[in-house]
């Protein structure tokens, strides 16, 4: 087995040897075999290419792999099916109502994407932000959603405007008890992301 004090010494004067033909590395290296063990056969005659140098980041590039997740599609969601409609009424900042027929299991923020709606979602609606905060304007449709976690939360003290029905779109998920709901979207939001680059 190779000493590694040995590697130690001779890696320092391995990065910065110089060019060097075959023939040349060919007396520099040393083989280790056992003792009686055959030679290898010789490889047919190739023409010799000068060492191709790159980097040992270009290297290190070069050999990562890569892996790709799944897309998730922000903003898409599908039509409901006849008789399984859900209603929401989106109240925009001029006032205007906005009610759309929507499928179990959408999200505020995608729902209100999908419909050009001025809702911003900037964290893609990872809970991150608080571009898509509303205001739930009944309080019986409140208490009949789950109680917002910690995230939520740390976000919503971040939002502009805030209720004390105040939730974050992305985290109100349609079903059948909240067929009704009704969210108002304040005068404006707060982008923490985006206003430190500015």
């Amino acid at each position: 087995m190779p000493n590694p004090k040995m590697f130690a010494q001779l890696l320092p004067s391995l990065r910065l040897a110089p060019k060097r033909s075959s023939s040349t590395i060919a007396r520099h290296v040393q083989c280790y075999t056992k003792p009686g063990a055959s030679p290898l056969p010789s490889s047919p005659a190739r023409p010799v290419q000068s060492p191709v140098r790159r980097s040992p980041w270009l290297a290190s590039l070069q050999t990562r792999t890569f892996s790709v997740s799944a897309a998730v599609s922000h903003g898409h969601v599908d039509p409901p099916k006849p008789g399984e409609e859900l209603y929401v009424t989106f109240i925009d900042k001029e006032g205007a109502e906005h009610k759309l027929a929507v499928s179990k299991g959408d999200n505020l923020l995608d729902i209100a994407q999908a419909h050009d709606l001025e809702m911003e979602g900037a964290c893609g609606g990872s809970c991150a932000c608080s571009t898509c905060h509303v205001i739930v304007t009944d309080q019986e449709y409140y208490d009949k959603m789950p109680e917002p976690d910690d995230d939520e939360n740390d976000m919503l003290d971040l939002a502009f405007g805030l209720q004390e029905t105040s939730r974050l779109g992305c985290q109100i998920v349609m079903a059948p008890e909240l067929d009704g709901l009704r969210v108002k979207l304040p005068a404006m939001t707060r982008n923490l992301q985006s206003s430190d680059f500015k």
